[in-house]
Parts: C-alpha cells; sequence; structure tokens
C-alpha cells in the first residue's frame, strides 16, 4: 500500500496504490497552504477506499513549494558564497547573469579561493585553506546561515570540496552547506548557480520536510516519505532536506512516468495538460528525456539533470478571446479558480473547458450554460486548442516518423481531433490523476558525471568506475542495491584534450529499499 502525491498550481492529485492497482483517486483545486491540501487529499484517498492509515507502508509526495519559492523570490536565504578555483574564473564573479533582484535577495558574499583541479582530476593549484578559514569567518561575521561551494573540475575530483566543507564546519557548526559537486556537472558557472540556488532554499527545506513529517503524523501514517525528484525518480526526506533544488521540475516528470505505467509504452510523446499549462515532454525507455542544454530556472542557468520539457499556455482555464478577429486561447488561465469562474460552472469567464462542453465532447459542468456560445466562436476556439499541441508536438519531435502521443492531466478532456504527426493519441484510464501515479510507481536513482582519462585507466575501468559511483548514490538515496540497474550510459570523447579524455555519464534506478 502507497499513497502517491502531486501539488500542481492548480490542483491537488492524490492516489492509493495497493502494488500496481489503483484503489482511489482524488483531484482538487490546490490550497493556499500546500500542506494543507496534501492531508486533505491523502485523507480523501483513505476514506474513499477504506484502508486504515497504519496499512500504508510509503508516501510520494511531488511539490511546487521549492520552485515557486525561487521563481517568486519568497523564503530565500543570503548565502556565503565560495568559489575554489583561482587564478582561473577571476574575470566572471559568482552572480554575474542572476536577475537582479534575486542577486540582491541572495546577496552578493562571494569570496574567491586559490585552488581547483584540471579536466582529468589532476590538482590546477593547491588549496588555499587559510583563504577559506578567512571566508568562514567572515560569513559568520555577517551572520549567514548558509554557504555554497564550488570547485574547478569538482565533479570530477571533489576532495577540495570536502576539505573546504570541514573549514567551514570548524568556523561554522550549525550551517547548512552545499557542495556543488553533489548537485550539478561539469561546467564551474552553471554548476554554482545550482549550488548557491540549493543554499538559498536551506530553511524552506527544513521547514516543507517538517510539514511534511507533521502532516503525516496527524494523519496517523507511521511511513516513510519520500519526495520526486526532477529525473522521475525519488529521494528521501532526509536527501530532500540537503538538495531541494532537485525537485523543481518533478511535477512534469511525475506526469510522464506515470503516463508510461497507465499506457504501458516505454518510448512515446506526452502531454500533461492541467488547468493552467501543457508540458509536453518524451519518453525515452520509460523515462523523461533530460535537457542536454542549460537550464534557465526563474532567470538563473543551471546545468544540474532536469527534464526536456516543452511548457505551453494551455489548460483547462485558459481564457479565451478575440482578437483582431481571431479566436485566442490562453496563456493567461484562471487556474485553481476554474470551479468558480469557468462558464459551465455558473462563472462569468469564458475559458477552454467552457469550448469543450460546447463542442459536445466534454461532459463538465453544466452544458446549457454554454450552449449560446456562438458556433463559430466555438469552432475556431477548438481549432486554435489543437493547433498549440500540434506545434508542441513538432517542437519536441527528433524525427519525422509519427509517434504515439498520450494524454493526461485533467485537461487532456480538451482534444478531440488526432494531433498531425503523431500515431495515435491515447487517453489511458486515470489520466486526470496521471501525476499522482508517476509519484507512487517512482524508483530512485543515481547518476555520475565526469571526465576519465582511458590511456591512463583503460575504458573498462573507467565505466565500472562510473557505474560503482551512480550506484553508491543510488543507494545514499534510498535504493535497494539489489534491485539497481543502468539506465543510461553516454560517453562523449573530449577532443583537443590529453590522455584519451572522454566524458561519461551513468544514470541508474532501483526500487525503493524496504527498510528506509
Amino acid at each position: 500500500m502507497r499513497i502517491g502525491v502531486d501539488v500542481g498550481g492548480t490542483n491537488t492529485d492524490a492516489v492509493l496504490m495497493q502494488e500496481n492497482k489503483v484503489l482511489a483517486s482524488h483531484k482538487a483545486p490546490t490550497t493556499e497552504n500546500v500542506s494543507d491540501g496534501i492531508v486533505s487529499a491523502i485523507n480523501a484517498v483513505l476514506s474513499g477506499s477504506g484502508v486504515a492509515a497504519a496499512q500504508i507502508q510509503h508516501v510520494m509526495i511531488g511539490t511546487t513549494h521549492f520552485t515557486n519559492a525561487f521563481v517568486e523570490r519568497k523564503g530565500l536565504l543570503s548565502v556565503g558564497i565560495i568559489r575554489i578555483a583561482l587564478p582561473s574564473s577571476r574575470g566572471v564573479l559568482p552572480l554575474t547573469d542572476w536577475p537582479v533582484d534575486l542577486s540582491r535577495t541572495v546577496g552578493k558574499h562571494h569570496f574567491l579561493i586559490k585552488g581547483g583541479y584540471q579536466y582529468d582530476g589532476r590538482i590546477a593549484d593547491e588549496l588555499d585553506e587559510v583563504a577559506v578559514a578567512n571566508a568562514a569567518k567572515e560569513i559568520r561575521r555577517k551572520g549567514l546561515k548558509t554557504v555554497a561551494i564550488t570547485g574547478l573540475f569538482s565533479p570530477v575530483n571533489s576532495a577540495m570540496e570536502y576539505r573546504a566543507l570541514e573549514i567551514v564546519q570548524n568556523e561554522l557548526p550549525d550551517a547548512s552547506i552545499t557542495l556543488s559537486s553533489n548537485i550539478g556537472r561539469v561546467g564551474i558557472l552553471e554548476r554554482e548557480n545550482a549550488a548557491v540556488m540549493n543554499a538559498s532554499l536551506a530553511d524552506l527545506s527544513r521547514t516543507v520536510v517538517q510539514s511534511f513529517h507533521d502532516a503525516l503524523r496527524k494523519l496517523k501514517i507511521d511511513a516513510p516519505f519520500y519526495v520526486s525528484q526532477n529525473d522521475g525518480t525519488l529521494m528521501s526526506s532526509a536527501y530532500v532536506e540537503k538538495y531541494p533544488v532537485l525537485t523543481f521540475a518533478s511535477g512534469p516528470t511525475n506526469s510522464m512516468r506515470g503516463a508510461a505505467y497507465l499506457s504501458g509504452l516505454k518510448n512515446a510523446l506526452i502531454a500533461d495538460i492541467g488547468g493552467t499549462t501543457t508540458d509536453i515532454g518524451v519518453l525515452v525507455n520509460g523515462f523523461p528525456r533530460e535537457s542536454s542544454i542549460t537550464v534557465d530556472i526563474g532567470g538563473v542557468r543551471t546545468n544540474f539533470r532536469m527534464p526536456d520539457v516543452l511548457s505551453l499556455g494551455l489548460g483547462g482555464g485558459s481564457l479565451v478571446e478575440t482578437r483582431a478577429g481571431r479566436t485566442m486561447v490562453g496563456p493567461t488561465s484562471i487556474g485553481y479558480r476554474l470551479l468558480k469562474e469557468a462558464m459551465v460552472f455558473g462563472g462569468q469567464t469564458m475559458c477552454a473547458t467552457d469550448l469543450a462542453v460546447a463542442g459536445g465532447y466534454s461532459d463538465i459542468g453544466d452544458k446549457n450554460l454554454v450552449s449560446k456560445l456562438p458556433r463559430e466562436l466555438v469552432s475556431q476556439g477548438i481549432k486554435r486548442i489543437h493547433e498549440i499541441v500540434t506545434e508542441g508536438v513538432d517542437r519536441m519531435k527528433t524525427s519525422f516518423e509519427p509517434v504515439p502521443l498520450v494524454l493526461v492531466g485533467g485537461g487532456s478532456v480538451l482534444i478531440r481531433d488526432d494531433i498531425p504527426g503523431t500515431s495515435e493519441t491515447i487517453i489511458p484510464d486515470n489520466a486526470g490523476v496521471a501525476n499522482a501515479i508517476g509519484a507512487s510507481i517512482a524508483q530512485v536513482s543515481g547518476e555520475t558525471d565526469r571526465v576519465f582519462a582511458y590511456d591512463a585507466m583503460g575504458r573498462e575501468a573507467s565505466l565500472q568506475t562510473a557505474k560503482d559511483e551512480a550506484k553508491a548514490r543510488a543507494v545514499d538515496a534510498g535504493a535497494d542495491p539489489t534491485t539497481i540497474e543502468v539506465l543510461d550510459i553516454e560517453e562523449v570523447p573530449l577532443a583537443y584534450m590529453p590522455g584519451g579524455a572522454v566524458r561519461i555519464r551513468v544514470k541508474v534506478a532501483g526500487e525503493l529499499a524496504a527498510t528506509r
């Protein structure tokens, strides 16, 4: 028995699963206090199924807490930023490309320290430990409670970051400290950004994790809970408290994993149509295709693992307006106010859901309330809805070959016709709560991404080392080591670098460990 919950901008969804069977599901508007919505959703599926709280073994939660906090600049801490890279990188200071309001919130408390490694893990410059200690003292003097440490090529060799961690802890034993090598990939500026983002969320992560613990205690559920992360897998509550930034794209990935489960497909296009947006992604071997470029979050470039998702301003609550003789749908939405403001629910605002009901292919609310809408307006609006999805599908495809399209989310009722470029359109049972199902079935993953010198180690030894590192990280995050499987291996030779330099990325995943 396990419960999956996904908190979206419009709805909070919950499902109760017994092995691979959905026993109960619940969808309700997201509350202003997100934790209250989670309690309400879990209560609904328990009472609807007659299952006792004591029978629940795992709870999986997908949350927008941390994404919203960063995008809205709320609840962020000022960060002490230590970069171990001198004499390199002096010309580009930390937070250089951050939006002014965000850098002002986080604060430009940065310290450039001598040290770092070369691409193959050899020392470029010895760590200046005295400078690290002095930086820690200054951070303490400023009253900062969180620190981000970034080293040159630390994903290849993290020893200097860990040594700096020890020094900082001596001066600041109660500080929350983020090491960039535990979050980002090769590429110091984007990795540093990710570490600073994570550090700024330190207080909020503790508060959110504690509120989840309190919610489960209130529900009398004595079971561990996990939080879904960007690649569609899970983190333990202790892990998410350390690395909240890894949850930023958990919503779309939950939906894609749920779509894979409900449709039985491993490779397909997924369109998750909610109340506000449509997120289109690609399933590859049952997991979301990852973005291969830097990802912008709240105006900040990062390079930690994120799904390749295209977000469009189309949802069930998208406003319908006529401009210059054309019927436009979105991107503005009434969101969680849909049940009050949409015409089919007695409101005065025309939205995409009203068009689907007026068009006769969706049965939501009272169809008589939209029966007098002009036929031409309804026809043009429905056509525009399908055009938006068609454009998104075309942008996400990497081949002209038609592929299956799986529609999930409460807004999947907006689509009536086949979408060009797809072989078939599938709306599986329980599509409306695919995101919560995706959270409930998620596995635990681990990843390594660094440069190896084949001339020194050899290809086989390098690959095995990378696999072992990825598996160790999965176990640390809560995976059962006996179930871990390698999902993906990527080798990229680095031209013009000596020693047979090759960048290796390995991703693994396994089932939750029963004892955790």
